[in-house]
């Protein structure tokens, strides 16, 4: 009689965002998911009514690029209701970064009501490293616009591709 061998089925969270443009702190959260979970399905939003920098086809390039290598990251767009494109992605864990206690009421609030839309789907919240606690987008994009020095705020891909993006709006 043979024996079957069982294999466990990859464990797969999805970490949403708008990445406009992605941080060191998104890449710190990333590869230590990846401690947790076999893979990270990394769900850039497509939001019409929020005005962002890059094209959501620019931002998941800037992720793909610096991930190039890692085959446990995948990188879709999404809109709509997250526990669907949860569930429709084999994913049942959503992760999500805290930067500070602000951060906070907003994602406790989205963590319950995913849970009410679907029960199935767990939030786990993650910290960044202590030097990514004040890290944001925003932040980077304002820095960034006044003149200010990138380095260990964003991959050097994306520091590249914000000059090249500063450069064409300043030449329109």
């Amino acid at each position: 009689m043979s024996e079957r061998i069982h294999t466990p089925a990859k464990k797969r969270a999805v970490y949403p965002g708008s990445f406009d443009p992605i941080t060191s702190g998104h890449v710190d959260i990333i590869q230590r998911g990846l401690k947790i979970f076999d893979e990270i399905l990394v769900a850039v939003v497509e939001n019409p009514k929020k005005k962002s920098l890059f094209t959501t086809k620019e931002r998941m390039n800037m992720i793909q690029d610096f991930f190039v290598d890692h085959k446990d990251i995948e990188v879709k767009a999404f809109d709509g209701l997250l526990v669907e494109f949860a569930k429709n992605n084999n994913a049942n864990i959503v992760i999500r970064g805290l930067r500070a206690i602000s951060d906070f009421e907003y994602e406790f609030q989205m963590a319950l009501m995913n849970r009410k839309l679907d029960s199935e789907i767990e939030t786990l919240f993650m910290m960044p490293n202590l030097s990514y606690s004040f890290l944001s987008s925003k932040l980077v994009k304002e820095i960034f616009m006044l003149g200010g020095g990138l380095k260990d705020l964003v991959p050097g891909q994306v520091e590249k591709k914000l000059r090249e993006k500063f450069k064409k709006s300043t030449q329109a």
